[in-house]
């Protein structure tokens, strides 16, 4: 019997059926140990010595499968076949010749792309040992993140107060959001001008044509550049004679594109579908790992963590039957067709992600597969077999147009296009994000029949008045495919960034694009003063190739840490000097458009204007940073850095207070103010005025009277509970709205569902919430269900009197503040089970790398802030 270790438990029960009797399949739940998130974990001094950490949950499944090695003949480590499972493999290896239980016994590495009995057991022919250089690059990877986030990050926390991490990846993606930011704010708009004309042909039709020449010379995009301009230009056409000097009708062939990689499914997914890429990850991950149909588990796709773009040759078989199958012979091009990648850095030791079964088309599929699955689905099938298509057919013509106003002379050009043949576009076709040029931007519909030296006659001349607008905030599609063009990060790593920045607060997303936080731009800002190497595009780029040139054993792992830390440990020991001044004028300057927006006024953005003479600056606080005055404590004035528009807090810009009325009870003043934490109520004045934050969504121009006065009279009173007699309230909270009864709470939907909610739907929510909660009367019911965990029971959100958590069997874990308990994923959840519990994360794929992403992408523990431990160059780069 021998012992075949796969990483998820789901892929384990399907592959013991595979094999059948003679082998026993364990799951090692993803990863089996890690770096301890704490300073110290990875010793520059000992040459880059790694201390790994088995923690107790890991630790129960290492010893079960520890105990069947010992019984068997041997052990197959069958983990993902990227540097990732590969390294899971080298660590289950390690771990169990340190327990002494392999004595001498064969130990096989096997991968395979798909979870199909064809695909398990041709990889069970095909053994191999653990490939050395793609564990070497992954402990390279892992180390630096570890540096850059156990160094980094102290230093933000000390010199930049508010800052939460930086990471190697996180920060130059970042950094890419607030570039664009920047691009968008300093933009100056240009006027430009378009000018066509409606023609009839002596047939009748009509049609539209550009203007692209006059006077003899040919006009670019845009360059018209004015009004007078336009106006002469539209005279000449409106007096002149028109004809046709050529037609030409020129076929064209446009090919399909390759199958999806990583990037490419999370770009299509965002842009069809408006799935995140995490969202995408998740479902392609259960595709991968098999869904149940008719009785049996199946995979339906291969391995979704790739940046390779071709197909097995055997798929490609599958693919061209379906295609005759699916849509007939004329679709199926007489040669199969090959791709390579254009990104930087790719590797293509793996397929791209396509159906492992190409007749498995989904509507055969459809009704063993939940909503978002299907959608997915659908997707990577009509991609792939879309890429093994004929090429479509399209007839594009031209007309050339000479306009003659006595002997004034301008050229036009009509062009339309009309599919011939549809070709792959019958199974699939691309869609641009918003701002993306598409390829189709010049092309019009099909053209009348217009012949070559005929006359035409003028129906209307059109001049159009545009400006040329700023370039478009990245969507995580377009931010993915500019990381991948700029050979940034690697497919595993894309929807971990994003969700970091999420996390962190440094983005929003608000309409599918990302907007950079305030705290997000200082950050990049404070990084590109002080750390500029380790935030350019090329510098990370040139180290994922060093990467990447390790695993091809090319390069060695340690000379490559070496050569980073020196330089980094200098640079992170150069910040000692620095000064929270010399931060704050750096910032300034950088972030100049941010903390000193125009004026409407022309008055200079740097003067106080509460007290005339005071000079404006950014500040450092508790909660992060903020502009406030010199003449401070004569002077108070304060105002939050915008996060949206760069400019100031509508509605308090000046942070003078704008009276909205009073109250008629209290007789005291109702004002809408600007303070360091954003727009506020306040009733009366002193230190016991009461004051209410605006909910979130609520913009300060649109306050008015009635508005302020249901906000600072909260909580409401809704009316006594039939059965208990006490009063029902609802009210705002950190969580957002609620209604509160008996020391206990139920969530409401919506802000307005605070002021108009009535006591019969309050009364029908809080017994649903109490009906619905396992432990009867007084548990909270949940929220939301995230599944099933790895050892029995159901993982829950609820929420309760101080605030949501998830719950599993009796261990409940309280949510980070400010985490959406709507957006908590499962792995998130079994993250913070493990440690209220004492127990590690177990999940599906790689729980880990996602629960403990400190060194991944920056996320330095609390530990990492005190001075007790510091990472420490080797000898040689020390200062004297």
């Amino acid at each position: 019997m021998n012992v075949v270790v796969v990483e998820s438990p789901a892929k384990a029960k399907t592959i013991n059926k595979y094999l059948g009797p003679g082998y026993k399949v364990l799951a090692s739940f993803g990863h089996v140990r890690d770096l301890p998130a704490k300073d110290g974990s990875v010793l520059p001094d000992q040459d880059f010595e790694m201390l790994w950490e088995v923690d107790s949950a890991s630790a129960k499944r290492m010893k079960d499968i520890a105990d069947a090695v010992k019984a068997s003949d041997g052990l197959i480590l069958a983990t993902d076949p990227d540097r990732e499972g590969e390294a899971i493999s080298w660590h289950v290896l390690d771990v169990l010749n340190k327990k002494r239980v392999l004595n001498g016994k064969p130990v096989k590495r096997v991968v395979f792309n798909a979870i199909t009995k064809k695909a398990v057991l041709d990889a069970m022919a095909e053994p191999r040992d653990i490939d050395v250089p793609l564990v070497d690059a992954y402990l390279a990877r892992r180390a630096l993140d570890y540096l850059v986030g156990f160094n980094l990050s102290p230093v933000l926390w000390r010199k930049l107060p508010g800052a939460r991490s930086a990471g190697r990846v996180q920060s130059v993606a970042l950094r890419l959001v607030c570039d664009r930011e920047t691009e968008i704010e300093r933009f100056i708009s240009e006027e430009y001008w378009n000018i066509s004309a409606l023609l009839k042909t002596p047939r009748g039709d009509e049609f539209e044509a550009k203007l692209v020449a006059a006077n003899g010379k040919r006009l670019q995009a845009r360059s018209v550049g004015n009004g007078e301009e336009a106006g002469k230009l539209k005279a000449l056409l409106e007096g002149a004679a028109y004809v046709v000097d050529s037609v030409e009708a020129k076929p064209v062939k446009r090919n399909p594109g390759p199958p999806f990689t990583t990037s490419t499914l999370q770009q299509a997914a965002s842009s069809k579908l408006g799935f995140s890429a995490s969202r995408t990850m998740q479902i392609a991950q259960r595709l991968y790992e098999g869904v149940d149909i008719g009785g049996e588990t199946v995979g339906l796709i291969t391995y979704m963590r790739t940046d390779g773009v071709q197909m097995a040759s055997e798929a490609i078989d599958a693919a061209r039957h379906a295609i005759v199958d699916q849509f007939g012979e004329r679709y199926m091009p007489e040669k199969a067709r090959f791709y390579s990648t254009k990104a930087k850095n790719a590797q293509e030791a793996h397929e791209a992600i396509r159906p492992t079964d190409f007749n498995r088309s989904p509507d055969r599929v459809r009704k063993f597969l939940d909503a978002d699955q299907i959608k997915l689905y659908d997707l990577i099938w009509k991609r792939g077999i879309a890429s093994q298509m004929a090429s479509a057919e399209i007839e594009r013509t031209t007309a050339e147009i000479t306009a003659d106003n006595n002997g004034q002379k301008a050229g036009l050009r009509a062009v339309g296009s009309v599919i011939r043949f549809d070709g792959f576009i019958a199974a699939y076709t691309d869609q641009k994000e918003d701002g993306e040029q598409s390829d189709d931007a010049e092309e019009g519909g099909r053209l009348p029949e217009i012949n070559a030296r005929e006359n035409l006659a003028k129906q209307k001349i059109n001049s159009t008045q545009h400006f040329t607008e700023p370039p478009p905030r990245y969507s995580e599609a377009t931010l993915i495919k500019k990381m991948e063009e700029l050979g940034i990060g690697r497919p595993s790593t894309y929807a971990a960034t994003l969700a970091t920045l999420r996390d962190r607060e440094y983005v929003t997303i608000d309409k599918r694009k990302l907007i950079p936080h305030s705290k997000g731009r200082l950050v990049t800002a404070f990084l590109e003063s002080f750390f500029t190497k380790y935030v350019e595009y090329d510098f990370t780029a040139d180290l994922e190739e060093k990467l990447d040139r390790i695993s091809a054993g090319e390069l060695n792992w340690k000379q490559v840490l070496r050569d980073f830390w020196k330089d980094f440990f200098a640079q992170i020991e150069d910040t000692k000097e620095l000064r929270v001044t010399n931060v704050l004028d750096s910032l300034n300057e950088s972030l100049a458009p941010l903390v000193f927006p125009k004026r409407e006024d022309g008055s200079d953005p740097r003067i106080c204007q509460v007290c005339g003479t005071g000079n404006l600056s950014l500040k450092l606080g508790k909660y992060g940073a903020f502009v406030g005055c010199s003449n401070y404590p004569e002077c108070n004035y304060t105002r939050q850095l915008s996060s949206e528009n760069g400019g100031e807090a509508e509605g308090g810009a000046q942070n003078e207070p704008k009276n909205l009325g009073t109250d008629p009870v209290t007789g005291e003043e109702l004002t809408l103010r600007s303070g360091r934490f954003g727009p506020y109520i306040q009733r009366g004045d002193g230190k016991d005025a009461k004051r209410a934050s605006l909910p979130k969504g609520w913009k300060p121009e649109d306050i008015d009277y009635e508005k302020a006065m249901a906000l600072i009279s909260l909580p409401r009173d809704i009316g006594k509970h039939p059965e208990t007699g006490k009063m029902i309230s609802s009210g705002i909270g950190r969580y957002g709205p609620f209604l509160l009864h008996d020391s206990g709470y139920a969530n409401l939907e919506s802000v307005e569902d605070v002021f108009s909610i009535g006591l019969n739907r309050a009364v029908t929510l809080i017994a649903e919430k109490a009906n619905k909660a396992p432990g009867g009367r007084g548990t909270p019911a949940a929220l939301k269900a995230l599944g099933e965990h790895p050892d029995g029971g159901a993982i829950t959100v609820r929420d309760g009197k101080y605030g949501p958590y998830v719950s599993w069997g009796k261990v409940n874990a309280t949510l980070p503040r400010g985490k959406d308990p709507q957006t908590i994923t499962v792995e998130e959840a079994l993250a913070l089970i493990t440690a209220k519990a004492g127990k590690a994360p177990v999940a599906k794929g790689r729980a880990k790398p996602k629960a403990k992403a400190a060194a991944a992408e920056g996320k330095a523990a609390k530990t990492a802030a005190k001075p007790k431990a510091k990472a420490k160059a080797p000898a040689k780069t020390k200062k004297s």
